[in-house]
């Protein structure tokens, strides 16, 4: 049986009223009275539930999500998790306020970063661009006790707390062996299609994916990337350019977002690429229907949203995250595997 806040009481010969002050860190108790107290939560071994606690005081927790702007819709489906977590803000006891800034900005999303620190909430979940202005941002977050969470894409050199997103290097090696195991003997190099390489979740992507096609797949060539900035119209632009230059190209690996500009240039285009794109979407799931790309890599925003609100209320209260709960897989969705309501992606609730 776990030991109680009696038992420490009777353990150091105090009222309860003096443990209470004690372990709530409020004045009024002699140094000598609170070191006797102390060791007896140390002898007893008492472990405090401070999540009970909080409950029991009915603790708010605000927090600050910090997300792209844009039209990016894998965003735009993470910001509608976020609303709907903003529903559940009465029983999770969550106070969450949603801000934008511009995509790949790395100076906004410092800006951005240093308002929220202003009013100092309980934690920050934050869709990071990799620069070291960032991740100084988030350092000085982290040295003032403020919990930081990347979201979908990590952050090189700073001390967030946990990144809530799926493993991309394992990502983009998936999507290599995929990619040559569809092609086969078929000749043609293969074009990636990127979003910037500003950010860390497309960098790893596209190391994993070179590492696979080079290792197991030798002589399939890759073609220098096309950063479409994750805006449709760009994306549509580069890919019909790189198709009518190199009209022999085998393969696209489009590792961001911008697929509806990928998917229009499919349409008009004479030649049938191999393709594998990431996050199911409903123009996505389109062109998997279509036979346009042949498979989608896919992770849950509703799982990453979920996952970033339990390890800062966890942090805020100086508990241990629980690894596997939190762990985001990757899902692959082919034409044949598709869930059946198109309205939502897969949920995990682990």
């Amino acid at each position: 049986m776990r030991p109680t806040v009696h038992d420490i009481a009777a353990a150091a010969g105090v009222s309860l009223a003096t443990v209470d002050r004690v372990l709530n860190l409020r004045p009024g108790v002699r140094t000598v009275t609170r070191e006797k107290v102390e060791k007896a939560i140390e002898r007893i071994g008492y472990i405090r539930d401070v999540a009970a606690a909080n409950l029991a005081k009915s603790r708010i927790y605000p927090l600050v999500f910090i997300l792209p702007a844009g039209d990016n819709s894998f965003m735009r489906g993470l910001e509608a998790e976020i609303r709907a977590a903003i529903e559940r803000s009465a029983f999770e006891r969550t106070q969450i306020s949603i801000v934008t800034v511009p995509a790949f900005d790395a100076p906004a999303l410092q800006a951005a970063l240093e308002e929220a620190h202003a009013i100092r909430p309980a934690g920050i979940a934050v869709v990071a661009v990799d620069s070291p202005e960032v991740a100084a941002s988030v350092n000085r977050l982290r040295d003032d006790g403020i919990p930081v969470v990347t979201l979908v894409s990590d952050l090189s050199g700073s001390n967030r707390d946990h990144f809530a997103g799926v493993d991309n290097t394992a990502a983009g090696r998936t999507a290599g062996n995929l990619m040559g195991r569809f092609l086969g003997e078929r000749p043609g190099p293969v074009a990636v299609l990127a979003g910037s390489m500003l950010v860390r979740d497309h960098r790893e992507r596209l190391e994993g994916f070179r590492a696979v096609l080079d290792a197991e797949f030798p002589g399939r060539t890759i073609l220098p990337v096309l950063e479409g900035h994750d805006d449709p119209t760009e994306a549509e632009r580069l890919v019909r350019g790189a198709l009518e230059t190199h009209p022999d190209i085998a393969g696209i690996y489009s590792l961001g977002a911008g697929n509806r500009g990928l998917i229009t240039a499919l349409k008009t285009s004479p030649s049938k690429p191999c393709v594998i794109a990431h996050e199911l979407t409903p123009h996505t799931r389109r062109a998997l229907q279509d036979s346009l790309i042949d498979a989608v890599l896919n992770q849950d925003a509703g799982h990453e949203v979920r996952s970033a609100i339990r390890v800062l209320k966890a942090k805020a209260d100086g508990l241990a995250v629980i690894g596997a709960q939190e762990r985001i897989r990757i899902d692959i969705f082919l034409k044949d595997n598709l869930p059946f309501d198109e309205a939502r992606t897969p949920r995990e609730d682990l």
